[in-house]
């Protein structure tokens, strides 16, 4: 598995094409196919992304054998990583990909001094919960965003706090 940060266009259209696939066969029995568009073409088009980019944003795509499986966006504020989106297409989910890509930001998060990693993700998406709490994350309860368009984010927030004793640790073990 590789993680590259978005550095060009090419990059930047493969990571539109993923959303697009991933949204729709994951979200839209979820959330509905209406709302399913109405946050790709607000939050996850060309456009917005690129706008999310000059607004301090940094996107990631993964790869794995060569091929793109997945992407990763991000913010730092102040002390604190925010995974805004990890997403990983579902012929390649199971696979450790989204585990690897985590351990990856926690490293990511310590270099930049964060000392924890918050997310939100959907209450219905309770696969992906499950995972969070399996890599650590606590829930801290449940949060109600309006995005427009009468659509409503409803998510639980969840947090993880990193040590740096422990990556350093596991840094180093990994060495020997």
């Amino acid at each position: 598995m590789l993680i590259t940060k978005i550095s060009n266009e090419k990059q930047l259209d493969i990571v539109v094409e993923l959303a697009y696939t991933i949204w729709n066969e994951y979200f839209t029995p979820i959330i509905g196919q209406a709302q399913v568009d109405y946050m790709l073409d607000k939050f996850q088009s060309k456009k917005s992304i690129g706008q999310q980019l000059q607004n301090g944003f940094v996107y990631y795509l993964i790869t794995n054998n060569s091929e793109p499986v997945g992407y990763t966006g991000i913010i730092i504020k102040e002390k604190e990583l925010f995974l805004s989106k990890i997403y990983i297409l579902s012929t390649e989910r199971n696979k450790g990909i989204g585990k690897e890509a985590i351990s990856f930001l926690e490293q990511f998060a310590l270099e930049q001094g964060a000392q924890k990693i918050t997310l939100t993700v959907n209450k219905d998406n309770l696969d992906t919960i499950e995972a969070y709490k399996k890599m650590g994350f606590v829930n801290l309860g449940s949060v109600v965003q309006d995005i427009g368009n009468n659509f409503v984010m409803d998510d639980y927030k969840m947090e993880k706090e990193l040590d740096f004793t422990f990556m350093h640790h596991s840094i180093d073990s990994q060495a020997d």
